[in-house]
């Protein structure tokens, strides 16, 4: 989709608008990670400079890298991390929300929507907001903080990596591959991990050393 599109999605409403996304729901290791992001000024100039904006997903990381700072520059953002002992605490869902409740209350303007990328609304959130199933690929302002999240929590993997090289977070991120899991099998768990996550795992492991 034409950068312009997305642009042209959030202009729309006639309001101003704050998208948000997470980035690390999925993985059995590290925070969960959300942004918010509202455009003030959009120019042609800025336009041209995140041509190839989209949902984070179908970038490559050396392109979402690329354009990384343009967003980070160009734009009212906060991002925000939930670390493991909170997400094991209340869990990986309202973990999420309550990481991107902070960051948009965060950069809250007079008058704004909220688009939230997915099918569900922030918790106990007290301002206008609406969600928008795939708005990563849709809104420019939800396209925006994707990449800030993702490529915020990259870094944040990769920080991790240095501590416990032998997960190989570099590279997994805290997905569950096998290489992640032998790792696991191996040398335990680290206090980056999420146990619940991985109570299904250790389950099995047992049943298969009982049998």
């Amino acid at each position: 989709m034409p950068v312009t599109d997305l642009f042209n999605f959030d202009k729309q409403f006639n309001q101003p608008i704050i998208g948000t996304d997470e980035a690390g729901r999925g993985p059995a290791a590290g925070g969960v990670y959300a942004a918010a992001v509202h455009f003030e000024n959009v120019t042609s100039g800025l336009i041209k400079d995140l041509e190839i904006l989209n949902d984070s997903k179908k970038l490559t990381a050396k392109k979402r890298e690329s354009i990384y700072d343009c967003i980070l520059t160009n734009t009212l953002n906060k991002i925000v991390c939930i670390e493991v002992e909170e997400i094991e605490k209340i869990n990986i869902l309202n973990s999420a929300l309550k990481a991107m409740n902070i960051a948009c209350s965060g950069i809250m303007q007079d008058g704004a929507l909220t688009l939230v990328d997915g099918n569900k609304l922030i918790r106990n959130y007290v301002y206008p907001q609406k969600y928008i199933i795939k708005g990563d690929s849709k809104s420019a302002s939800i396209a925006a903080a994707s990449i800030l999240a993702k490529v915020s929590r990259d870094r944040y993997m990769l920080e991790l990596h240095e501590e416990f090289p032998m997960y190989n977070w570099a590279k997994n991120a805290g997905y569950l591959t096998k290489e992640h899991v032998e790792a696991i099998d191996k040398y335990g768990l680290t206090k980056y991990h999420r146990p619940s996550f991985l109570k299904k795992h250790f389950e099995k492991a047992v049943q298969l050393t009982i049998c």
